[in-house]
C-alpha cells in the first residue's frame, strides 16, 4: 500500500551545488532545503530498494517525492535549528548524577543555557536510562513543578520555551497549566491512555519519540528488518495514532529514538541515514547527548566526557534545516551549530 511507500535520499548535495542541481533538473530539494538529494532508494512495493536518479522517480511515487522535498511546519517552536538544553531533575541521572535535582540548581544552569543563546530546555522528572524504573506521577511532578514555577516567575526567561520531559498524563496535564510549551514522550504517547486528549485539548507542540516497548525492557525489542526503514514506518504509526486523537499533525515532532530499542551498529545506521526521516513530513528532534552508544565507540566510560562524540553524532541532525538538538553541554552544541550554518552557505 502506498502508505507504507518511503524513499530514502541519497547522494546529497549543500550550499551553491544544491541549488544549481536543483535549478537544473538534477536533484531535488530535502525539506525545503538547504540540502538537495541527487538519488534515491526506493522502499515498497514492486520498487523495493531500487536506487535510482531523483529526477526519475515514477510517477505513482509523486505524492511521496513532494512530501519529503516540503519543508517542515515550524510546530510552534522556535524556526530554524535549534539547541535544546536538559535539565534532568533526577536523583539517578546517567549523565549528571542528580546535580540538577532540586529547583535552585536546576535554575542556575537553565539561566546559563540561556545565556548561550538556548531557547528551549527540557526538564525531565524521570529517568529514561537503560532498566530505570518507573517513577509515579505525583512524585515525577513533585521533582519538576518546583523549577517549572521558578522560571514562570522570572522575567528573565519570557522567550524561553519550556519542553517537559514525561510519559504520564497527569504530569502533562499540570506542566502545560503552569505554563510549559512543549510535550516530550519517549513512549510517543502509548504509555498512558489518557496522554493524547492531555495533548490533543492543549494543542501543544508535542515530541514523538521510537521506543520499543519500555525502558526497563527495551534491550529486549532490539532486532529489525532494516532499522532505518522500520524506525520510521513505526513513527509514522504514532503519528497517525496521534492524529487521529485529535492533534495536529502540524504541532508533531518526530524523534529517531537513538539509544532506545537499538543497537550500537542500529544506531549508528540511523544516525547516517536520518533522511529517511522526511518522509513524515514533520520536524526532527535528536538527542543523542552522552549517550551509552558513544562511550562504546570512544571507549569512554565516563558519560560527562562524551561531549565531543555528542557533537559529531549531533551534526547529521543538521541536513534538516529545522532540527532540534537536544543535549547537556549547550555552549559546545551552539557552537557547532554556528559553523555548520556558515559551512552551508558556502
Amino acid at each position: 500500500m502506498t502508505h507504507n511507500w518511503l524513499i530514502e535520499p541519497l547522494a546529497l548535495l549543500h550550499g551553491p551545488a544544491a541549488r544549481q542541481a536543483v535549478t537544473a533538473g538534477l536533484a531535488r530539494w530535502l525539506a525545503g532545503g538547504p540540502s538537495a538529494y541527487a538519488l534515491a532508494r526506493l522502499w515498497g512495493g514492486e520498487e523495493d530498494g531500487r536506487i535510482l536518479p531523483a529526477c526519475a522517480i515514477p510517477a505513482q511515487w509523486a505524492q511521496v517525492a513532494d512530501r519529503i522535498s516540503a519543508p517542515f511546519p515550524d510546530a510552534g517552536v522556535p524556526t530554524g535549528p535549534q539547541v535544546m538544553g536538559i535539565i534532568n531533575v533526577t536523583p539517578d541521572s546517567f549523565s549528571d548524577g542528580g546535580r540538577h535535582y532540586h529547583a535552585a540548581p536546576a535554575l542556575e544552569a537553565i539561566r546559563a543555557m540561556h545565556a548561550a543563546g538556548c531557547r528551549i530546555v527540557d526538564i525531565g522528572g524521570e529517568s529514561t536510562r537503560p532498566g530505570a524504573p518507573p517513577v509515579s506521577a505525583e512524585e515525577e511532578w513533585r521533582r519538576i513543578g518546583p523549577v517549572i514555577r521558578a522560571v514562570r516567575e522570572s522575567r528573565a526567561f519570557d522567550d524561553l520555551y519550556l519542553s517537559i520531559d514525561t510519559r504520564q498524563a497527569m504530569v502533562m496535564d499540570r506542566a502545560l497549566e503552569a505554563g510549559a510549551n512543549i510535550i516530550n514522550d519517549v513512549s510517543a504517547l502509548t504509555y498512558d491512555p489518557a496522554a493524547r486528549k492531555v495533548v490533543a485539548r492543549h494543542g501543544c507542540p508535542v515530541m514523538l519519540m521510537h521506543m520499543r516497548g519500555t525502558p526497563a525492557t527495551m534491550r529486549n525489542h532490539t532486532a529489525y528488518g532494516d532499522v532505518a526503514v522500520d524506525v520510521v514506518r513505526e513513527l509514522s504509526q504514532r503519528v497517525e495514532e496521534a492524529v487521529a486523537a485529535g492533534i495536529d499533525r502540524t504541532r508533531i515532532l518526530v524523534d529517531p529514538g537513538i539509544g532506545f530499542a537499538k543497537t550500537v551498529e542500529g544506531n549508528l545506521d540511523l544516525l547516517a541515514r536520518l533522511p529517511l526521516l522526511a518522509n513524515l513530513g514533520c520536524r526532527m528532534a535528536l538527542g543523542v547527548s552522552r549517550k551509552r552508544m558513544l562511550g562504546e565507540i570512544c571507549a569512554q566510560p565516563d558519560a560527562g566526557r562524551r561531549d565531543p562524540a555528542t557533537i559529531a553524532a549531533s551534526l547529521p541532525g543538521l541536513v534538516f534545516a529545522d532540527t532540534v538538538l537536544r543535549v547537556h553541554n549547550v555552549p559546545a552544541m551552539m557552537q557547532a551549530v554556528r559553523v555548520s550554518q556558515g559551512l552551508d552557505r558556502h
